[in-house]
């Protein structure tokens, strides 16, 4: 029923429209949330406020890979050796996480496929079975999920060196439930930018609805994606590179791109690529949303992907802090609401309208990597 949902907008939205993509409604009772407008309130309790009708999206969670290396766990009751089990999920008001199917550094390329595999079958188990977690595809589904009481978990990112070069196998993670690919770590891929192959994958993925992901991929990369991809973008894991040098974070020129092309940054958690503390996060957040825009800018708290994070933010119980501090900053509820929830379902919405059209004027891509980069 939420796929036939997704079908019943209109063709106006979809793509990379100019319009505002209309936002799903999440059900809650009259206790759970009251709109909030008294200065005198305490800021953390307008931030639990704001997240019982907008929970949180988290764009980014290494949890698949760190339970392959436990023997036995309990996410539902919780969970010691992970960041993110369900009691501190409910405790930050997390509505939905991207689990990601990553491979670490240094793990034999001969293997990517079948790793991921490994992972997507281990996170599709858990998902499926924790009482408190729900697989998701589309927004729907996610809507669906907190409607119910659980957790939505959305699969991918994966990482492009997964595909072996093939649409086929493309086609095939997203028939198994992937919806993010990384555009990093292959030859179609690179510090040269897309290469011929490289944009037939894109425009596969526009027509299946499975989205991009430029963290950590090349200027080039992404300037050129940019162009080629009629739907929205994501940066799993990106700050602001003027605030802080990283890889992975923006220079102003590209956040200013991204905002133009409706794209979104996911601002990490970690004290790495934002900081310290609470207060760095919030000036990442701050400058994403300056320099690309209120609808561009989303949350990552890259949590049990080993790296170390600001002391407040130690684990996704700790988000409403966060958005205190953004609240103490001025920041109206509504572009908070953007930020936690809004601009997450935008985007996964405008790629199930951008694929909706695709498939009617295009067929699965028969190319390869032979034909077109020779």
């Amino acid at each position: 029923m939420a796929d036939l949902q997704d079908d019943l907008h209109t063709a106006a939205e979809v793509g990379r429209a100019d319009e505002p993509y209309p936002q799903e409604a999440v059900v809650v009772g009259p206790e759970e949330y009251r709109p909030v407008s008294d200065p005198d309130d305490a800021p953390l309790d307008r931030a639990r406020a704001v997240l019982a009708a907008h929970p949180v999206c988290d764009g980014y969670s290494g949890l698949p890979w760190t339970l392959r290396g436990l023997p036995w766990y309990d996410l539902d009751l919780g969970e010691s050796a992970v960041d993110a089990d369900l009691p501190r999920l409910r405790k930050g008001q997390v509505g939905a996480v991207f689990w990601s199917l990553h491979l670490p550094d240094g793990h034999d390329a001969g293997r990517a496929l079948t790793t991921t595999l490994e992972q997507l079958d281990l996170a599709q188990r858990v998902a499926a079975h924790e009482a408190g977690l729900r697989p998701a595809r589309t927004a729907g589904e996610v809507v669906d999920a907190r409607n119910c009481g659980r957790v939505a978990v959305l699969f991918g990112p994966a990482g492009a060196p997964a595909l072996g070069d093939s649409l086929s196998v493309l086609r095939s993670l997203h028939a198994l439930g992937v919806r993010v690919l990384t555009l990093t770590g292959t030859s179609w891929a690179g510090p040269a930018g897309l290469t011929r192959f490289g944009e037939e994958v894109v425009r596969e993925m526009n027509r299946l609805g499975m989205v991009a992901d430029l963290s950590y991929a090349s200027a080039s990369t992404i300037r050129r994606t940019l162009v080629v991809s009629k739907a929205p973008v994501l940066f799993t894991r990106s700050g602001a590179r003027d605030l802080r040098p990283h890889p992975a974070n923006l220079p102003d020129d590209l956040l200013a791109a991204v905002g133009e092309a409706k794209g979104l940054c996911l601002v990490p958690l970690t004290a790495e690529q934002a900081g310290p503390t609470v207060r760095d996060v919030a000036d990442h957040l701050d400058h994403v949303r300056t320099v690309a825009g209120p609808d561009c800018v989303g949350l990552s708290g890259t949590y049990d992907t080993g790296g170390a994070h600001p002391q407040e933010l130690r684990d996704p119980s700790c988000y409403p802090r966060l958005i205190a501090e953004l609240l103490r900053r001025g920041w109206e509820e509504s572009d908070v609401a953007l930020l936690t929830w809004g601009n997450v379902q935008r985007v996964l919405r405008a790629s199930a309208f951008t694929a909706h059209l695709a498939r009617e004027r295009r067929k699965p891509s028969t190319a390869t990597i032979t034909t077109l980069d020779g």
